[in-house]
């Protein structure tokens, strides 16, 4: 992924004022999609994977849910994480649907699409469990021990990446994560890789980052928004 191309960007709401990185596609337009920051913070990898949906034509959007904080290390994250207010978080995913959703000029299609890494993949679960605008919500390896979910409230489809060597997310959480979404009747489209880690999707970490599988996911979800979304973009 080359360097970030979108800029920052903030909203004015009832509950405060947020901020997120924001990258548009250079038609201008296209289907949303909200990108939720794994652990570390809204740092660079993330931006850049809002850099690359804009290339597939989406409009992508991260909120900055640790305000303007980004972690150095797993402890300092760890932290981070387990401090986050999650009516907060999902309060500020609302706002950002809204921002997206009032008559939004980028914006081509009614249904937003949610993708999470890690906690942002547990909490775009939650997101899609709250908010009917949610039209495709995409969890990779997601985990945080303080949301519960109401999986009876999910409406959109979910596509789930997970790793066989997650010592976070074990294959046997993800069975049982897809087990209770299909029991509340919510259509999943679940993948476990062999012979790779958590947060194997992350190429700014060469010791987890595996570059096959991270491209097959990439493919797959890309599709899966697609086709979701029903949106009319270059394939």
């Amino acid at each position: 992924m080359g360097e970030a191309m979108g800029s920052q960007m903030t909203f004015d709401w009832d509950g405060g004022q947020s901020t997120w990185y924001e990258a548009v596609p250079k038609s201008g337009t296209g289907p949303a999609v909200i990108v939720l920051q794994e652990w570390w913070g809204l740092v660079p990898h993330i931006k850049q994977v809002c850099d690359q949906l804009a290339a597939q034509q989406f409009v992508a959007i991260a909120p900055d849910l640790y305000h303007g904080h980004a972690a150095k290390n797993p402890d300092e994250a760890g932290r981070l994480m387990m401090a986050l207010n999650i009516e907060r978080a999902a309060d500020e995913i609302g706002a950002a649907i809204r921002y997206l959703g009032m008559g939004h000029r980028k914006v081509s299609e009614k249904k937003i699409g949610i993708i999470g890494f890690c906690m942002g993949g547990q909490l775009a679960v939650y997101a899609a469990s709250k908010f009917l605008e949610i039209g495709a919500c995409v969890d990779f390896y997601g985990v945080h021990p303080k949301i519960q979910v109401d999986y009876s409230k999910i409406k959109c489809p979910v596509m789930g990446f997970f790793a066989e060597k997650d010592s976070h997310v074990p294959p046997e959480t993800a069975r049982k994560l897809e087990s209770q979404l299909n029991t509340h009747g919510v259509k999943t489209d679940f993948h476990v890789f062999p012979g790779v880690e958590h947060a194997f999707f992350n190429d700014s970490r060469p010791e987890v980052y595996h570059q096959q599988t991270a491209q097959k996911a990439w493919e797959r979800m890309l599709a899966f928004l697609r086709n979701s979304l029903k949106a009319e973009v270059a394939q």
